[in-house]
């Protein structure tokens, strides 16, 4: 019994590691994505578009296996498992998590800009002190769907090979059958 506490507390913190990492990196990037989708450039506001789409058009599982497996027979060299799947699940929730920021940013009425520029504000002060704040408060929930996502997705590492949570818990089933 102490053996099969310590494989689930094993791959619990594995599971963790992937959706503590993925949130760690893709938020960021994600916010990064957004601004290149509202970009005044059509070249890099086009480019960053085609990448949402296809992140957003294909299944997780697929993008994984692209990550893990390309690099091979492209390259001729991979990286390891856990590597592939957090850049897998890195560039599949920035994606997300983009439109979510940029529905947040472009949902705040053109007011709160004009106001902002006629109190003397800077454009980097009124987006920290005035566009922001209201930003956090409409986008929560929908950030909250795509997190408790993330922490269900956390079991699609196992396609590529990596021992979370839900892979140990099924080998262990079936040892105990």
């Amino acid at each position: 019994m102490g053996n099969l506490l310590m494989q689930m507390l094993v791959a619990t913190m594995t599971s963790l590691k992937i959706f503590g990492l993925t949130l760690l990196f893709s938020l960021p990037l994600g916010m990064l994505v957004a601004k290149g989708r509202m970009s005044k450039n059509p070249i890099i506001s086009n480019v960053v578009n085609v990448y949402i789409m296809i992140m957003r058009g294909t299944p997780l599982i697929l993008q994984l296996l692209f990550v893990y497996f390309a690099p091979y027979y492209i390259f001729g060299s991979s990286y390891d498992r856990f590597t592939a799947v957090i850049v897998g699940y890195t560039i599949n929730y920035a994606a997300y998590f983009a439109e979510i920021y940029r529905g947040g940013i472009q949902s705040i009425p053109v007011g709160q800009y004009e106001a902002s520029l006629v109190l003397g504000f800077s454009k980097a002060h009124t987006f920290t002190h005035v566009i922001a704040p209201q930003v956090v408060k409409r986008i929560i929930p929908a950030m909250g769907n795509e997190v408790i996502t993330l922490v269900k997705d956390t079991a699609l590492a196992q396609t590529i090979g990596v021992a979370e949570l839900f892979r140990v818990a099924e080998n262990l089933s079936l040892i105990n059958i």
